[in-house]
């Protein structure tokens, strides 16, 4: 009668595991097909952030090249006036021309220096946003990638404590996956200042 109740009981423990290990495959299947989606979305972002930021660094590049014309035309302009102070009252029609020309050219300058800086820091504020929702993904990935193990550790000595640490984790992060995937302002940034 004791062997009946001795298998009668490793029955019983194995339908418990087996139940606990359907519940970690379920678990395991919907983590991965979650994780594979965020990891799509994230490498776009990521694309995107790389290209905001070349963008950025050629219009801080273009800013600079028409701060250096615009310095060259403010020199072409000194020249001008120093060649008007050796021939006081006679201002030629070329060197007037000349003046208004780099007057003008200096003027042009300026408005599309302040334009370019608009843009590179637009394009610097662009790349920051992105960032944020990227910090968003590796933190989903990041606990997604935790609980995956701890789920594989609770199939293994089927303790189901382990597999509600597990799916908490698992929680965290498919709340920070879905911030990052519909853009909600849900950011741990002292755990993110931790981690980077």
């Amino acid at each position: 009668m004791s062997e009946l109740n001795n298998l009668q009981e490793r029955l019983d423990y194995s339908e418990a595991k087996n139940a606990l290990n359907n519940w970690v495959a379920i678990a395991v299947a919907l983590i991965s097909v979650f994780m594979a989606v965020c990891k799509v979305k994230d490498d776009n972002i990521v694309q995107a952030m790389l290209q905001a930021k070349s963008d950025q660094v050629d219009a801080w590049n273009e800013y600079q090249a028409k701060k250096l014309k615009q310095h060259l035309a403010e020199l072409g302009l000194n020249q001008v006036s120093a060649l008007e102070s050796l021939a006081p009252g006679k201002v030629s029609a070329p060197l007037a021309a000349q003046q208004k020309q780099y007057s003008d050219n200096i003027a042009r300058y300026k408005v599309e220096e302040a334009k370019l800086a608009d843009k590179a820091n637009g394009l610097g504020k662009q790349y920051d946003d992105l960032n944020y929702r990227d910090d968003q993904f590796d933190l989903s990935d990041a606990t997604l990638a935790v609980s995956l193990a701890m789920l594989a550790i609770t199939s293994l000595t089927g303790k189901r404590k382990l597999l509600y640490l597990a799916l908490a984790f698992a929680a965290f992060g498919m709340v920070m996956g879905i911030a990052g995937l519909f853009g909600l302002a849900l950011h741990p940034t002292a755990l993110v200042k931790a981690l980077s």
